[in-house]
């Protein structure tokens, strides 16, 4: 029987989306290299321009560089940054370098690093609800920015992390389900808060193992959210995933785009 809370008699008053709140722009670049080509250049020159771009690199803040395994890519490039503008800055100055001339873009993905704040929407909802106070309203906006307001302070850490150190990366993007049977989005809130409470539990087991960044992507990409993995042991990936499928957000709501796996690097030229 699904569990009653506080504000289902009043749900269908409420606003369907949950509030969330928005930290670090992230793009994920992953490449092909041209290898033919690269061969063909003497030694000299090679080390000239891993040079070059390892300078370049190597200057720029929140940006992590992983070997991909599989045909999927040869290099990914992570970038954390403040804002879209700063991340196009990235994106050219890697275009600029001569190395370019040697990277086929496979593949990008382009997010902003979310928190979902169900437990918040649920509390504030309801207590708007019972002052009387209409959705939307001037009132209304009012207090929920004050709330988004405390939750951007509070988990300012986890808005704008650096992205962490861990030697494997796991990344995949991922919808919620608009099938013919079941459909994410025309779930009551109450229902989708009690769901996601339900999933964070597993996550939250795997602490210390691995760390987990939820980026949104509605808007910006072809999916609706991109996850990133970080751990030291890549098995914890796949436990971690398996465990998940069993849930019911995942088993039954959730679709995946591929997965790119890869081994974080700090000299390019230990690659080419």
């Amino acid at each position: 029987m699904e569990k009653m809370t506080p504000w289902t008699t009043a749900e269908s008053a409420f606003p369907a989306v949950p509030l969330t709140i928005e930290g670090a722009s992230v793009l994920h670049q992953m490449m092909r290299f041209r290898w033919p080509a690269w061969r063909a250049l003497s030694g000299d020159l090679r080390s000239e321009i891993l040079s070059e771009a390892g300078c370049t690199l190597g200057g720029m803040s929140n940006t992590a560089i992983y070997s991909l395994l599989g045909h999927k890519g040869d290099l990914m490039l992570l970038h954390f940054r403040q804002s879209f503008e700063e991340l196009n800055r990235a994106e050219l100055e890697i275009a600029r370098l001569r190395l370019s001339d040697y990277l086929e873009p496979a593949n990008s993905y382009l997010s902003v690093i979310e928190l979902g704040l169900y437990e918040s929407t649920a509390k504030v909802y309801q207590e708007l609800a019972d002052k009387g106070t209409e959705p939307h309203s001037e009132e209304w906006n009012k207090e929920v920015e004050a709330v988004l307001a405390r939750q951007r302070q509070a988990m300012a850490p986890r808005l704008w992390p650096q992205i962490p150190g861990s030697k494997y990366l796991c990344f995949y993007p991922m919808d919620r389900r608009r099938g013919e049977s079941v459909n994410w989005y025309t779930e009551p809130m109450p229902r989708r808060q009690r769901l996601m409470h339900e999933h964070g539990l597993i996550g939250r087991r795997y602490a210390g193992e691995v760390r987990q960044i939820i980026t949104g992507s509605i808007g910006f990409d072809d999916w609706e959210w991109g996850v990133d993995l970080f751990a030291d042991d890549p098995l914890i990936f796949k436990k971690l995933i398996y465990e998940m499928r069993f849930d019911e957000v995942s088993a039954v709501y959730a679709l995946f785009g591929s997965f790119y796996v890869g081994i974080r690097v700090t000299e390019l030229a230990a690659l080419l």
